[in-house]
């Protein structure tokens, strides 16, 4: 599922993106890079170390810039070819390691479980529990809906660390966003924007992950094929995949900001898919947005039906965004 952490068996640290993968294969991005092979990648990295079991891990200083996503693809293509998937659906390279070279998994739920039997909890250990539980009874949100994600689930942290959840599914995001929100502005140690707040000034990030039954499509049952870059402004019809990694807002009222986004009527996007984490759950339903990304149409593969999308973190341009532009009630 998006979000669970795996290591490979050459160390590398893995973070599974979305939901639709090949048969034996995990479609992923990279996060954590063992220090004996940071020179292999053209990046720049943190000063921080981390350490899992034996093994030393360092950290691009970006995770998701377009330049980095290169660099990262060349560096596996040069060295450790096995981990790219020239994928036929979306006729593109993805970095997708086989199921055989996956060490370890770590998922978010299970390392929850982990962390409620720990005996001799750290700090951090101790403020993340009592968080918790304090999301889940003024949310009513029950802990087996809660996971751990970032260097806590990985048993890496420091005192240092931020506290990073999970929560599944749509609906216990949208009731622990508005409990967050609520305690926010009641007397309490809440603190929040968007879906980062401060717990006794101790910073907390909290998204979502799909349930099993969330999840509609499997790999294989569309092909993608992008057509051109766009820029236009439109209304959020429908923000309930929002908070979702890819993240999905349906959209009408389309406006196009330049000549290269004069659409005919029948390639008018019907939707704004972002693949970048930052752009989850930022607009609301009868909000309007402006967006710089690249038009996709989706096919089908059984019915060789067509609609139309844009695609905002493409991998193929540094500026693509979405942008809240002005807030309307329906």
């Amino acid at each position: 599922m998006d979000g669970d952490a795996f290591q490979s068996r050459e160390g590398f640290i893995f973070y599974t993106f979305g939901y639709e993968h090949p048969p034996d294969r995990v479609t992923a991005f990279l996060k954590y890079i063992p220090e004996q092979t940071k020179q292999l990648f053209n990046l720049q990295y943190l000063s921080r170390r981390w350490r899992l079991n034996s093994t030393e891990l360092v950290r691009p200083q970006e995770l998701y810039s377009y330049e980095n996503f290169k660099s990262i693809i060349n560096g596996f293509h040069a060295h450790f070819p096995k981990y790219i998937y020239n994928c036929p659906f979306r006729d593109k390279e993805l970095l997708c390691p086989k199921k055989e070279q996956i060490k370890k998994i770590y998922m978010p739920n299970q390392r929850l479980k982990v962390l409620l039997k720990e005996k001799h909890p750290d700090n951090l250990q101790k403020q993340t529990l009592e968080l918790l539980n304090l999301l889940s009874e003024e949310s009513h949100v029950s802990l087996d809906d809660f996971g751990l994600h970032g260097s806590l689930a990985l048993g890496m942290h420091s005192s240092g660390s931020d506290i990073d959840l999970v929560v599944y599914g749509s609906r216990n995001f949208r009731r622990l966003e508005a409990s967050v929100n609520r305690l926010s502005q009641d007397d309490s140690p809440c603190a929040i924007r968007r879906n980062r707040g401060e717990y006794y000034e101790k910073v907390f990030v909290y998204n979502a992950v799909r349930k099993f039954e969330e999840v509609r499509e499997s790999y294989g049952d569309y092909k993608y094929s992008s057509i051109t870059s766009v820029s236009f402004r439109c209304r959020v019809e429908d923000d309930s995949q929002a908070m979702f990694r890819p993240a999905v807002y349906d959209i009408g009222n389309y406006k196009w900001l330049n000549s290269a986004s004069k659409l005919r009527k029948d390639m008018i996007p019907k939707a704004v898919v972002s693949m970048v984490g930052c752009h989850r759950n930022v607009a609301k339903k009868s909000e309007y947005i402006e967006v710089s990304g690249v038009l996709e149409r989706v096919k089908q593969v059984t019915t060789g039906r067509t609609r139309y999308q844009v695609v905002v973190g493409s991998g193929t341009n540094e500026h693509e965004y979405i942008h809240v532009i002005h807030s309307n009630s329906s």
